[in-house]
């Protein structure tokens, strides 16, 4: 064999060699941090509830994984599952808005863009609606209304709070009018629920925009949002065109807006449900305490007119 045919013969063995390895890999075992491209074991990754160790990028959570994360195993009741979209406007554009819905019930298994329900952190009863990007970029419908209004009115029957997970584009263009009606909807649901003296706590990830925004996630009585997460009404470009005047850089992160008194902390993931915990058990109302304490006063109160009469 001459030394050309060697090398040729080389060259060709070493790409069956590399598909050979790479079949090797099972897919999904690593995952690459899109901020500073480190590869992480998938496992660990999620043991740390998908905050990469390295640079502690928030990575995307959909709302079954979030639910997992916050609630305690075992507790969680779904509300309104069997609520669903339709088509009140017949809204075409590139393609019909029914089949637009039933692709991405098909992919995400979501009924819209939102799952509610009730369920234990750390042993304290909470009413918690999380958000999906997925469904839609997380976009407000008359569903998503009005199954967080539903949540929320059964939050304040039960006297629980209430805990929304933001992560949205706005309201739904393909339902109008409609779905620009569910920020009142939701706000006075709301409304009732804080007469009631009870917690609320809107939680924004990113990105938290539109609607969304400019109604429930920043009507909270403790306003908690993710790291670097993008949070604000309109966009960047289309605010600098209004205005016609260069905005900062960052003004619609959650880091910005903590410093301009927009939001009350900033809670990374894996101190989220700790932190919602303390939060919620420094706000739990003390009247089923107060009957027992009052009825020792009481016949402490007693004795001392006893002994005073003796006197």
């Amino acid at each position: 064999m001459s030394l050309f045919d060697w090398f040729a013969n080389r060259q060709k063995a070493e790409p069956s060699t590399q598909q050979k390895q790479e079949r090797e890999i099972a897919d999904g075992l690593w995952t690459k941090c899109q901020a500073c491209g480190v590869l992480a074991y998938t496992k660990d990754l999620k043991a740390n509830q998908l905050v990469c160790s390295e640079c502690g990028n928030h990575m995307f959570v959909d709302s079954d994984e979030r639910i997992r994360q916050l609630i305690d195993a075992n507790t969680w009741k779904l509300l309104g599952e069997n609520l669903c979209p339709t088509d009140p406007l017949q809204f075409r554009d590139r393609k019909a808005y029914s089949d637009r819905l039933k692709d991405m019930q098909e992919k995400t298994g979501l009924q819209d863009a939102v799952q509610t329900g009730t369920g234990l952190i750390d042993g304290l009863p909470v009413a918690l609606g999380v958000m999906d990007f997925r469904f839609m970029g997380g976009s407000m419908g008359s569903v998503v209304g009005e199954k967080l209004t539903r949540l929320i009115e059964h939050a304040t029957q039960e006297r629980l709070p209430v805990v929304i997970i933001c992560a949205s584009g706005g309201a739904r263009m393909q339902e109008g009018m409609l779905s620009l009606m569910q920020m009142a909807k939701i706000s006075g649901a709301l409304h009732r629920h804080r007469e009631a003296r009870l917690l609320y706590i809107p939680v924004l990830t990113h990105p938290t925009t539109g609607g969304v925004t400019a109604s429930f996630a920043m009507l909270g009585d403790i306003i908690l949002a993710e790291p670097k997460a993008t949070i604000g009404f309109a966009g960047k470009r289309v605010i600098e065109q209004t205005l016609r005047e260069k905005l900062p850089e960052g003004f619609q992160t959650s880091e910005y807006l903590l410093q301009h008194g927009f939001i009350d902390a900033i809670v990374p993931r894996t101190q989220l449900k700790k932190t919602l915990a303390q939060l919620i058990s420094l706000h739990q109302p003390f009247f089923p305490v107060l009957p027992h304490l009052s009825a020792e006063h009481q016949h402490r109160d007693e004795l001392v007119k006893l002994d005073s009469t003796q006197i």
